[in-house]
């Protein structure tokens, strides 16, 4: 009988552990049996297409809910890499160029420009959160307002004046839309790149151990030794970085942009960290669980289009795995205290 008890205990702790991800597998066995088309390779390289450059913001989300924060200028920071990327990125001989007397620039400039703009962004937040001890609510959310309004000026400049940017290299699209081998999207792998990288710094680097120090207890890691200061304003420079390539890859994967890119993107981000396992009270995430819940979020709007589910009824399922997640987040914890 305890034996029995035993198993029916670790059953359900397993299922509690991994109630997302078997979510995940249910979805996807569901929207099979009633459409079989949707296991092929062309339905999952179109999912990760789709979802390669929210893969990539939700890394730079994850540093950032780790460390015990939270970044509502993600999405906004984005969109300023897009911009930026676009109307540096035009070809010469495009009739409505950004900058008409601009000679022929290499897309290293653009992309450099993209990223250290938005690093900075990034490392501004850090900056004021750590050294002042403003709320990251407070302060991401009045850089969110900066940055759309810098956005926003930029993007009205003469003689462009708030018109969608067009025209884009095709070595900058190639990043975003090129196939190596014929079959497999380049954006694809960049992303897949990019999350071993933030894996192995969460995982094998001193900097990862001591952001979840911090987001565990600051005071604590502070008392050890660790500088919180300097980890939490190298968290939100490497969120700022990572955002402004997956603006840069957003701007290539479209072939161009407007200043409307990156709105609410920062939810998104949010969403999929929390519903992969990531505490939004910090201290608590892996890098696997992060991208099963961008897969879930990527199937959610993927699949259930692709099996002729209504848009608005898609919005309400995000919703309610997006509270589920944050319910058994919370029992998780509550069974390790």
């Amino acid at each position: 009988m305890d034996a029995t008890n035993k198993t029916s205990k670790k059953l359900i702790r397993f299922l509690g552990d991994n109630a997302i991800t078997l979510c995940l597998v249910v979805l996807v066995v569901v929207i099979i049996c009633i459409n079989p088309k949707f296991f092929s390779f062309n339905v999952l390289r179109d999912v990760l297409l789709q979802n390669a450059t929210k893969l990539i913001m939700a890394c730079g989300m994850m540093f950032v809910l780790i460390s015990g924060g939270v970044d509502l200028s993600a999405g906004r920071i984005l969109g300023l890499a897009a911009v930026l990327t676009a109307s540096l990125g035009q070809t010469i001989d495009y009739s409505r160029r950004f900058y008409p007397n601009m000679p022929d620039i290499p897309i290293i400039v653009p992309f450099l420009v993209a990223l250290a703009v938005c690093m900075l962004l990034g490392l501004f937040n850090g900056t004021v959160i750590a050294k002042f001890a403003i709320p990251p609510f407070i302060v991401t959310l009045g850089t969110q307002v900066i940055a759309w309004g810098v956005n926003l000026l930029y993007f009205d400049l003469p003689p462009n004046s708030s018109q969608p940017i067009g025209g884009v290299k095709k070595s900058i699209t190639y990043m975003g839309s090129g196939l190596l081998g014929g079959k497999v999207p380049v954006i694809i792998l960049i992303a897949l790149a990019v999350t071993l990288a933030v894996w192995f710094i969460l995982k094998k680097l001193r900097f990862g151990r001591n952001v979840y120090a911090v987001g565990g207890n600051a005071e604590a890691a502070n008392v050890s030794g660790i500088k919180v200061t300097a980890t939490l304003i190298g968290v939100y420079g490497i969120a700022g970085l990572l955002y402004g390539l997956a603006g840069f890859l957003e701007c290539a994967r479209t072939g161009g942009a407007t200043s409307a890119y990156g709105l609410n993107y920062e939810f998104d981000a949010i969403a999929s960290c929390v519903v992969g396992g990531v505490s939004n009270t910090g201290g608590i995430g892996t890098v696997p669980g992060m991208v099963v819940g961008v897969l879930i979020f990527g199937i959610i709007n993927y699949g259930l289009t692709f099996i002729g589910v209504n848009p608005y009824w898609q919005q309400i399922i995000k919703g309610i795995i997006i509270i589920a997640a944050v319910g058994f987040d919370i029992r998780k914890n509550l069974r390790r205290k």
